[in-house]
């Protein structure tokens, strides 16, 4: 470790941070329980931290909310901080949640994909299914990961009932391996197929897409990661790919219109949120996320909380390290990516969002009749839809003095099936149990956890109660004298 570590530092670490050995077999360590600030602190170095890295680097913390002694550091803001892994262990495996890989067989030294065009039933959240297209039963396609200098043959097999190509964005390829439709080939006929064939030199965060356009707009688009012969410095620990969609279905349909002019479904990996899974790294690890913007015409202000990040590369290529910006908004425009890195040194559950308004809710409709009513039930509306009962348009409550009230948006209906397919995934385990409450549309979360609470959400397989790890954190790195519990929603199997 560096031999510049200051006092406040190690004062923050010794009484935030918990070993993980001193808690093995602990049950009480995440059992519900009334966070009290009389409890006794827990006191220990951390304990995740290898002998090639160090906890502080020119006054920016691995381990707290941190700026770093000067902007002109390498180390400002964890830009050069780097993680865990080594260089020589390679890269660190993409992961797009929610999203398969494609596999491959190598055939006299070239990697074969098969990737099949087709119609596809995708669930954007538990009971809604919509009807897209992607690849190979999926929607986006699976994800295409090869190594720079590797020899691609992707033979792609159309099951949609008209012609279609497929694109590799932003490939220097030769032009007869391009896929832009009638340009450069001929398209490819339902029921057949059409073999595409290149090296690849380049290095980056690439997609494929169908080049018919509303085809486009129908989902066909899947990520297609290069990893560097040369692992980029610093190396991540983390490197994950969220794809942003905007459709337009509406309530009495499945089918998206793609000649819609506004969109009111938004997916992220072809799920919304609180469907979308969050992403779940270790406290002081170094964490890439990539994000692309195949929205049809609507851009993406990218939004992360508790997090500064450097925007580290676009879908053209990685940017040099004298031109990465600090930011903890990025806007992506349509057809562009954009990657961040950062140390994850805040621990807690984290937003990670579109912001643009009406991008953070599901299934965005006008309301039919009265838009204003005290009730929520329509059952008098449905006991004779043949004649509409009067509209009481008095008003108690005092809010309605106030001019555009109310403006607050009606949750969804979120059935037992529901919540248990929410509350099911690992990856949510101990977050608060009205978190899924805020998380919608183009919403998902970043989740920073100490070594020990990673391993019971990620890899102990045992059940968690919902607010557990939350208030776990409150207790090392909050104020337990002001954390109030989240009310219990209702109980599902497991939880």
């Amino acid at each position: 470790m560096s031999e510049h570590h200051s006092q406040p530092r190690r004062e923050f670490l010794q009484n935030g941070l918990i070993a993980a050995a001193a808690i093995t077999g602990s049950d009480a360590l995440l059992r519900p329980s009334v966070v009290s600030a009389a409890q006794p602190s827990r006191r220990s170095e951390p304990a995740n931290v290898p002998p090639h890295v160090e906890v502080e680097y020119d006054g920016f913390s691995r381990f707290q909310p941190s700026r770093g002694n000067d902007p002109d550091s390498d180390f400002y803001l964890g830009k050069l901080v780097p993680g865990f892994r080594k260089p020589e262990d390679g890269p660190a495996s993409f992961v797009a949640p929610d999203l398969e890989k494609l596999a491959y067989t190598e055939r006299n030294g070239v990697k074969e994909f098969q990737l099949i065009a087709q119609p596809v039933t995708r669930e954007f959240l538990p009971g809604y299914p919509m009807k897209v297209w992607g690849f190979n039963g999926s929607m986006p396609g699976p994800t295409i990961e090869v190594t720079q200098g590797d020899r691609v043959r992707i033979v792609v097999h159309n099951e949609l009932p008209e012609d279609t190509t497929v694109h590799w964005h932003g490939f220097e390829l030769p032009i007869q391996q391009d896929g832009a439709s009638t340009l450069t080939q001929n398209p490819i006929k339902p029921g057949k197929s059409y073999v595409y064939e290149f090296d690849i030199h380049e290095e980056g965060t690439f997609f494929y897409h169908t080049h018919v356009a509303m085809q486009e707009a129908f989902g066909m688009v899947g990520w297609f990661i290069v990893h560097p012969k040369k692992v980029f410095s610093p190396p991540v620990d983390r490197d994950f790919g969220l794809i942003f969609q905007n459709f337009h279905i509406k309530p009495n349909q499945t089918i998206s219109d793609s000649w819609a002019m506004d969109w009111n479904w938004h997916t992220i990996n072809g799920r919304s949120g609180p469907f979308t899974t969050p992403l779940v790294v270790k406290h002081g690890e170094r964490v890439r996320i990539r994000i692309m913007n195949f929205a049809p015409m609507q851009h993406h202000p990218i939004h992360l909380h508790g997090h500064t990040f450097w925007v580290t590369g676009h879908e053209g290529a990685r940017i040099p390290k004298s031109a990465w910006i600090p930011r903890n908004t990025e806007l992506i425009a349509v057809a562009q990516a954009s990657s961040f890195e950062f140390i994850a040194n805040n621990p807690g559950d984290w937003m990670l969002h579109c912001h643009m308004t009406h991008h953070m809710m599901n299934h965005m409709v006008k309301h039919v009749g009265p838009r204003l009513r005290q009730g929520e039930q329509v059952d008098r509306y449905l006991a004779n839809i043949d004649s509409r009962p009067s509209v009481d348009f008095t008003r108690e409550d005092q809010g309605f003095d106030v001019p555009g009230y109310p403006q607050g948006m009606k949750g969804m209906s979120m059935s037992e099936d529901f919540m248990k397919a929410i509350w099911s995934r690992k990856e949510v385990r101990g977050m608060r149990a009205t978190a899924m409450m805020s998380v919608k549309g183009l919403m998902t979360t970043l989740r920073v956890l100490p070594d020990d609470l990673y391993d019971r959400v990620m890899t102990s397989g045992e059940s968690v109660p919902k607010g557990a790890v939350f208030e776990e954190i409150v207790k090392r790195f909050g104020n337990p004298a002001t954390y109030q519990k989240a009310p219990m929603p209702m109980m599902h199997k497991g939880q």
